[in-house]
């Protein structure tokens, strides 16, 4: 990658956020307050948004309630803000308001290995060992004796047993298939609690990465009884050569510095958004690099190998609580191979690339690249949060 330079941020507005249907949703956001100098729970309505922070002072609490959406849609609040002067806002500047990623306490959780076009992608960097110069040949290997053996197969038949035996027969069996086709799918921890970015803020991509990609997804928000309560979008930053050296390298590869975007809010499920509307969702992806490169790409959840259910349950239940409920990556069928820097050697992020993650009914989740060590220090966590609340009285 270039080194980072000076940059024009995007110009976000509350019209190129919003979700197309804004005025029927029920949208929770989170907004860093300078007066208090910490954040507030909010509701967005159009182009108001509203403090809900005296009724409910973690975005955990608010989605504990029942009543979470009435709350949402009617409740009064100490102060609004024009949405447009929040996106106008520099990110990270704690000395003006600025939207954050709009979940806090729950712990930031993933799935992986959801799709099964991205999860011939998984093998391709095992077997290539991460070296990006080798993906253009192993891919054609992989998809000469896989082709359409994972089509529709639901993980953990019959038919994903026999077509385990296929591939272990070719010598091209893999722990990305295990959880792709397995009985257990891949759950891991994406971020501490606390550290993700929201819409307009830069993402980070660890400096020492020469093949990454941002992995455009939908997140899930359940409270601690294991309730989807909403989703949103979000950026599970992908670092194809870390990973691909070994799995054991995951924590590197996904855990780093604003390597996580969630945004750009919280769109409460209700009579008119439900589960099914969200197995439905499509999910677009737009790259845009300082010198004028374009990437376009799409990834649909009809699409997804396990249903959205059964990734909350095998995060959430008798094996594993979670009081303060979490965030749930399902997964994305994008994974890019389109050569960028040179042939053969596939996509990778330049600093500075703008990233716009989008679905129609959950508005846009817009991030500029930056190495992680250069991107805004996070500083704010549980600690600083109890002893804000505390000092403002809304605890």
């Amino acid at each position: 990658m270039e080194s980072a330079a000076a940059r024009p941020r995007p110009v976000l507005t509350a019209g190129s956020v919003l979700p197309e249907d804004a005025g029927r949703a029920a949208l929770v956001a989170r907004v860093h307050h300078p007066e208090y100098d910490g954040p507030c729970v909010a509701a967005v309505r159009g182009e108001q948004v509203v403090d809900l922070t005296a009724l409910a002072p973690t975005v955990s609490d608010l989605l504990e309630r029942d009543d979470a959406a009435a709350v949402v849609r009617e409740a009064d609040g100490a102060h609004t803000w024009r949405l447009d002067e929040l996106l106008e806002a520099p990110a990270g500047r704690r000395d003006v308001a600025h939207l954050l990623a709009p979940v806090d306490l729950q712990v930031i959780k993933a799935a992986g290995v959801t799709f099964a076009r991205s999860l011939l992608e998984r093998v391709i960097e095992e077997r290539t060992g991460g070296d990006p110069a080798q993906a253009a040949r192993v891919r054609a290997r992989v998809q000469q004796v896989v082709g359409g053996a994972l089509d529709g197969i639901r993980p953990g038949s019959p038919e994903a047993d026999k077509a385990k035996e296929l591939l272990v027969g070719e010598g091209l069996w893999s722990q990305y298939l295990e959880v792709g086709i397995g009985p257990d799918p891949e759950v891991f921890t994406k971020a501490p609690v606390m550290s993700a970015v929201g819409t307009g803020a830069d993402i980070g991509v660890l400096g020492a990465s020469v093949w990454n990609n941002p992995e455009p997804e939908v997140v899930l928000v359940v409270d601690s009884h294991g309730r989807v309560r909403g989703a949103t979008l979000g950026n599970d930053v992908n670092l194809r050569d870390i990973e691909g050296r070994s799995a054991l390298l995951l924590s590197r590869a996904k855990d780093n510095n604003a390597s996580c975007a969630i945004g750009p809010f919280i769109r409460l499920l209700d009579d008119g958004f439900d589960l099914d509307t969200v197995r439905e969702l499509d999910i677009d992806l737009r790259v845009d690099g300082t010198d004028g490169y374009v990437l376009h790409g799409s990834s649909s959840m009809r699409e997804i190998s396990r249903d959205i259910l059964d990734l909350v349950t095998a995060t959430h239940g008798p094996h594993h609580q979670y009081p303060d409920g979490f965030a749930l990556f399902t997964g994305t069928l994008f994974a890019p191979t389109e050569d960028r820097q040179a042939p053969g050697a596939g996509f990778t992020h330049e600093y500075g690339d703008v990233v716009r993650i989008s679905s129609p009914r959950l508005g846009a989740l817009v991030n500029t690249v930056v190495p992680s060590e250069q991107a805004t220090p996070w500083t704010f966590g549980v600690r600083a949060l109890m002893r804000n609340l505390a000092r403002r009285g809304v605890l």
